[in-house]
C-alpha cells in the first residue's frame, strides 16, 4: 500500500514533470507535520479547532491528537455521560460531534468526556482547561480521564451544589506540572495530610481557591521539600479556617496568599523566593498573630490590606526592588506590639528601590514616628516613592518623616484620597501672602533635615490636587527649595464652576512663583 508521504512525493514529481504552475492543486497546510499544525491551531478557539475535523481524515487525526484542550470559551453544563454519537473507535472524532459547538457554544460534560475517551493512548494531553457547574462525580471522572492521558496542565474553574473532596487521582499524577483548581461557593476539602504527603512530585505550579480547612486548620508540614521538590509557583486564595501555615519549599520563586482572614501564624522559609504577595490576611482580633519570613533573594513584595500582626520577624531584604505596604486597622490606637511589628516590616523593606505606602501607613507614621521610631532605617536606595493620604494636618509629620528617610529620592507620587470626613482648608490669596502660616513654618523648619532629599528630587506628581492649604503649601515648598526639580504635575478631579474659578486663580499664582530650579516645569491636568 502506498503511504501518504510517498503519494505526496509521487504527485509532486508528476506535477513538476508536467510543467504545471497551478499551485492551488496542492494542499500545503495539510502537508505540514502534526506538531506544526498543533501550534497553529493553538491560536484558535476550541470551536474552530473541532470543526476542522470534518475536512478530511488527515484533519480528524489532527483534532484527535490535539494536545491543548481549552473549553473555557464555552459554557459547561453537567449532563449524562451517555452519548448517541460516541463510537467505539479510538482513531477519530465523529464529525457530527462538532455540531455541538454551534449556536451558543453550550457544552455538556459528556462531550468533554467523549473527546478524551476517543483519544488514542499514545496521544498525551498537554493542557486541559474547563469551567462550569457540575457534580463532584463528573468532575472526578473528567480528571481521572485526563490523568490517564498524562495531562501536564489542569486548569479547572467549577461550581458544585455541595462541598466536594479534592480529587485524589491528581495527587499521584507523575505527568502533572501545573494545577489550577478554582472552586466557586461552597468550596472543597483537602484530604488528610497523610494522603497528601508523597504526592505532587512533579508539580511546578499550584493554585488553589476556596479551600475549606475548618477541620484541618494547620498546614505545617504540607508545603515542604518532601512533598513539593520542584514547586516554583504557589497561590492560595480564600482558605477558610486556615490558622497556621508553614511554607518551606526550596524551589519556590513566587508565592501569592489572599483572603485568608482566619490566619494567625505564617512562616515562609524559601531561599529562592523572588515575588511575594500577601493580601487580606490575618485575624484582626487575635492577640497572638505572627509572621516570619526568610527570603534573602526576594525582589518584590506586595503586602496589602493585611491586619497588623502582634509579632513579625522578617530578615532584611537586601535584594528588594519593589515594595507595596498597606494595613487593615480596626482600632484607632495601635498597641506597642503591633507598632513594633510594623517597624520590623518597614525595616525589612528599607533596601527597596521603589516603594508604595497606603494611607494607614502614613497615619501610623504620623502618630508614632516621634514616639516609637517606626521608620528606623533610612531608605537609602529608594528612587521612587508613592503614598496615599487624606492629607490632613495630622498626616504631615508622617510625610516629613518619609522625606527625611529618603535622601536619594528621584520621583515622588502623592495620591490624595477625597475623604468627606477629612477637613482641609481651602487655599486663598490671603494664605498665599501669609508666609508665616502653620504649614509654611513647619516645612521651613525641616529644610536642613530635608537637604539631601531636596537636592535629589526631580519629579513630583500629585493626584487629587484640590488647591487646599496643605497641598499648596507642600507644592510651594518643593518649588522653592527643590534644587534639581524638573517636573511637577498636579492632577485635580472634577469641579464645579465656582471651584474652577478658584482653581484658575491658584494656578496662576503658582505658575508665577519663583523656583529654586530654573528647569522646573509645572503641568496641570
Amino acid at each position: 500500500m502506498e503511504t501518504r508521504s510517498a503519494k505526496r512525493k509521487r504527485l509532486l514529481i508528476e506535477e513538476m514533470e508536467s510543467g504545471r504552475d497551478d499551485q492551488s492543486a496542492c494542499d500545503r497546510i495539510s502537508d505540514l507535520p502534526d506538531a506544526v499544525l498543533h501550534q497553529i491551531l493553538f491560536l484558535l478557539p476550541i470551536k474552530c479547532i473541532a470543526q476542522t475535523s470534518v475536512l478530511s481524515k488527515r484533519w480528524r487525526h489532527i483534532w484527535s491528537t490535539f494536545p491543548d484542550l481549552d473549553f473555557t470559551s464555552t459554557n459547561l453544563i453537567d449532563t449524562s455521560s451517555s452519548s448517541s454519537s460516541m463510537k467505539n473507535s479510538h482513531s477519530h472524532i465523529h464529525p457530527n460531534t462538532c455540531k455541538r459547538f454551534h449556536s451558543h457554544c453550550v457544552l455538556g460534560t459528556d462531550y468533554i468526556t467523549q473527546v478524551l475517551a476517543l483519544r488514542s493512548k499514545q496521544s498525551h494531553l498537554r493542557t486541559l482547561r474547563f469551567r462550569g457547574r457540575l457534580s463532584f462525580s463528573r468532575l472526578n471522572g473528567l480528571i481521572r480521564c485526563a490523568v490517564r492521558h498524562n495531562v501536564q496542565e489542569l486548569d479547572i474553574d467549577v461550581a458544585t451544589d455541595d462541598y466536594f473532596n479534592f480529587p485524589r487521582s491528581i495527587i499521584s499524577c507523575d505527568s502533572l506540572r501545573i494545577l489550577k483548581l478554582r472552586s466557586r461557593y461552597p468550596g472543597f476539602r483537602l484530604p488528610p495530610s497523610s494522603v497528601l504527603k508523597g504526592g505532587f512530585r512533579s508539580l511546578h505550579t499550584l493554585s488553589l481557591s476556596l479551600v475549606i480547612l475548618y477541620h484541618q486548620s494547620s498546614l505545617l508540614d504540607f508545603f515542604s521539600d518532601s512533598s513539593f521538590p520542584h514547586l516554583s509557583k504557589l497561590s492560595l486564595e480564600a482558605c477558610s479556617g486556615l490558622r497556621h501555615l508553614n511554607i518551606h519549599c526550596k524551589a519556590l520563586k513566587e508565592l501569592v496568599l489572599e483572603k485568608c482572614y482566619q490566619l494567625i501564624c505564617l512562616e515562609i522559609f524559601c531561599k529562592k523566593l523572588e515575588r511575594l504577595r500577601v493580601a487580606g490576611c490575618f485575624d484582626a482580633y487575635s492577640n497572638k498573630s505572627s509572621v516570619k519570613i526568610n527570603a534573602p533573594y526576594l525582589w518584590k513584595i506586595h503586602w496589602q490590606y493585611n491586619s497588623i500582626t502582634d509579632n513579625s520577624s522578617i530578615d532584611t531584604l537586601t535584594c528588594l526592588q519593589e515594595a507595596f505596604i498597606g494595613f487593615f486597622v480596626i482600632h484607632e490606637v495601635v498597641n506597642k506590639e503591633k507598632l513594633w511589628s510594623v517597624s520590623n516590616l518597614l525595616c525589612a523593606v528599607s533596601h527597596a528601590h521603589s516603594l508604595v505606602l497606603e494611607n494607614q501607613c502614613i497615619e501610623i507614621l504620623s502618630k508614632n514616628c516621634n514616639v516609637s521610631g517606626v521608620l528606623q532605617n533610612p531608605l537609602n536606595n529608594l528612587k521612587s516613592l508613592e503614598f496615599h493620604t487624606g492629607f490632613n494636618k495630622s498626616s504631615i509629620p508622617g510625610i516629613a518623616c518619609l522625606f527625611r528617610n529618603s535622601p536619594s529620592l528621584h520621583t515622588l507620587t502623592i495620591k490624595i484620597l477625597n475623604d468627606y470626613k477629612t477637613e482641609r482648608r481651602q487655599w486663598t490669596r490671603d494664605l498665599w501672602d501669609l508666609s508665616s502660616s502653620m504649614e509654611e513654618r513647619y516645612w521651613e523648619s525641616q529644610i536642613q533635615l530635608l537637604k539631601s532629599f531636596l537636592h535629589h528630587l526631580k519629579v513630583v506628581k500629585i493626584h487629587g490636587f484640590s488647591e487646599c492649604e496643605n497641598e499648596v503649601s507642600l507644592a510651594k515648598f518643593l518649588l522653592r527649595h527643590g534644587k534639581v526639580l524638573q517636573e511637577m504635575t498636579l492632577c485635580s478631579g472634577h469641579c464645579n464652576s465656582r471651584d474652577s474659578l478658584r482653581r484658575e486663580k491658584v494656578k496662576s499664582q503658582m505658575m508665577g512663583f519663583s523656583r529654586a530650579s530654573s528647569n522646573a516645569k509645572i503641568t496641570y491636568h
